[in-house]
């Protein structure tokens, strides 16, 4: 391969990499600052109200947004789960 054209695709593919590198660091820092806006307590715990037990409970979210008593197997969890990423979820 011609070296002009090697060092073209090299710096091309190094381009496209930071790219992609930008929009994940992005992506994630957005995803965080939703996830910010959900009312906290004191211990910076989120406050939701359960969908599965229909109580009001302060909760941790993991780095996926899941909730700490998030259940994959329960319908009412990946529920609150959808509602957390989409901003909707009940609050107190």
């Amino acid at each position: 391969m011609d070296d002009r054209l090697e060092s073209f695709l090299r710096s091309k593919l190094r381009s496209a990499g930071r790219q992609i590198g930008d929009a994940k660091r992005a992506y994630a820092s957005a995803r965080q600052a939703a996830l910010a806006d959900l009312p906290q307590n004191d211990d910076g715990k989120a406050r939701i109200v359960c969908r599965r037990y229909a109580e009001r409970r302060a909760v941790e979210l993991d780095a996926e947004g899941r909730p700490a008593c998030f259940d994959a197997d329960h319908p009412d969890c990946k529920g609150c789960l959808r509602d957390v990423r989409d901003g909707r979820i009940e609050t107190w």
